[in-house]
């Protein structure tokens, strides 16, 4: 997901966008209701509902 997106997803919440995109994505995470653990999962993440699980997963992989 590109940084343009994910400020548009943050905008779209209302949230501050002058953030480092995986602090931003953070907030969005807090704000939708999951934990905000973006990146911080080892090998198994039960956030079924948050829309960065599988960019997250993959990001962690590389």
């Amino acid at each position: 997901m590109k940084m343009a997106e994910v400020r548009a997803k943050a905008k779209g919440l209302g949230l501050k966008m002058n953030m480092k995109k995986d602090d931003l994505i953070r907030t969005i995470q807090s704000a939708e209701g999951n934990v905000p653990c973006f990146k911080t999962a080892v090998d198994y993440c039960d956030q079924t509902g948050c829309c960065f699980r599988s960019l997250c997963l993959n990001e962690k992989r590389k």
